[in-house]
């Protein structure tokens, strides 16, 4: 099992750790709502080294990248990331991206960890089925690279205080920026993965404990907490976003997945799948992604079927909890398209029992 820069340190604060995605991982410390809520309310620090990284460089990056991705990334701007996925070439996804652009001829990709070999296979793959072997050069960085999360309404006070020479409290949503952070050289990414505001900070492994050191130094008059992994996937289920091998995975489309708004038919770009998403996008699919909120008591689970108020089954649930910010079980999960509209009243089954739950618009908060 693969460890971080930082395991040591999540040890030390007495972390329940388990495997995640061949790393071992904290999944929480002071409990998973009190993470939760710290996160909405003030500041904590998420260890995403098992994230990957990979680069392309090169006069055909930007052609190779509208090929692989379902975004069009003719819209970026130096200093822009953007969100997307790979279709599989059979109608699935291969992994949900983040790409920034430093240059035309220069992005970074981060991928999710558990898909870090496969999707650097996938993208050597196309690079080569593309001919642009000559006019691409990629790097799978992932070993080489840390990453940390910090996020939370507090999140950019804390790292301004690191940040010396520029300002970044205020740096626009999904744009980054190449920086001095504590004396190292990092990207300092706006993405996020909570709904909160917040930055990712991506370092040199070898600068990692520097940077873990003083963050805490920094943070400390917030009140800067350690988050595990259990609280991200609640913080991230109550803002709708999709998980990999949960909501989205080589079975799902981006369109059946609520993906469209990332998946871009423009003109002169010819990405893979893209007759057959056009097809799904003008005729419509047979089951779509929603949010479920319980109406009677009781948490949807992964897997549990979802089903129509006569018992007749419809669907299932990808992903759910006991939401913290709305103490209601909240739920996302596949149904037949004709149970998807919000305000249908469908019903979760929870041994055995009928339990109703209505569909409503995403973000739950």
């Amino acid at each position: 099992m693969k460890t971080t820069v930082f395991t040591k340190y999540h040890i030390a604060n007495g972390a329940k750790m388990a495997e995640f995605a061949g790393y071992n991982m904290p999944i929480e410390f002071s409990g998973i709502n009190d993470e939760h809520m710290t996160v909405r309310n003030g500041a904590g620090v998420f260890d995403v080294s098992h994230m990957g990284e990979i680069w392309v460089k090169g006069e055909n990056a930007t052609a190779l990248l509208q090929r692989i991705g379902t975004n069009d990334v003719t819209k970026l701007y130096d200093g822009k990331a953007q969100y997307s996925c790979m279709p599989n070439g059979k109608g699935g996804i291969v992994d949900d991206i983040i790409i920034y652009r430093y240059s035309e001829q220069k992005y970074l990709i981060c991928v999710n960890a558990a898909n870090i070999d496969k999707d650097w296979a996938h993208i050597l793959e196309q690079g080569k089925a593309f001919g642009m072997r000559e006019g691409v050069e990629l790097d799978n960085a992932s070993d080489r690279i840390s990453q940390l999360a910090v996020q939370g309404p507090l999140a950019m006070k804390i790292v301004q205080k690191m940040c010396e020479e520029e300002e970044v409290e205020n740096m626009e949503y999904y744009t980054f920026k190449q920086l001095q952070l504590a004396g190292c050289e990092v990207i300092l990414s706006m993405t996020g993965y909570t709904g909160s505001g917040g930055c990712e900070i991506y370092m040199h492994n070898e600068d990692a404990d520097h940077i873990w050191e003083e963050l805490w130094k920094a943070g400390e008059e917030y009140g800067l907490k350690n988050i595990g992994l259990g609280a991200r996937d609640t913080l991230r289920l109550e803002k709708g976003f999709c998980l990999y091998g949960d909501e989205i995975d080589d079975t799902t489309s981006p369109i059946e997945a609520g993906l469209g708004w990332i998946t871009k038919f423009v003109d002169g770009k010819d990405f893979i799948d893209r007759e057959f998403l056009a097809e799904q996008k003008a005729n419509g699919v047979e089951r779509k992604l929603v949010g479920l909120k319980m109406i009677d008591r009781g948490i949807p689970r992964h897997e549990y079927k979802v089903a129509d108020t006569e018992g007749n089954e419809i669907g299932h649930i990808t992903s759910g909890t006991m939401s913290p910010c709305l103490k209601v079980g909240i739920g996302m999960a596949y149904v037949k398209s004709e149970f998807a509209k919000v305000g249908t009243e469908v019903c979760v089954i929870i041994r055995d029992r009928l339990l109703k739950a209505e569909v409503v618009k995403l973000p739950f908060v």
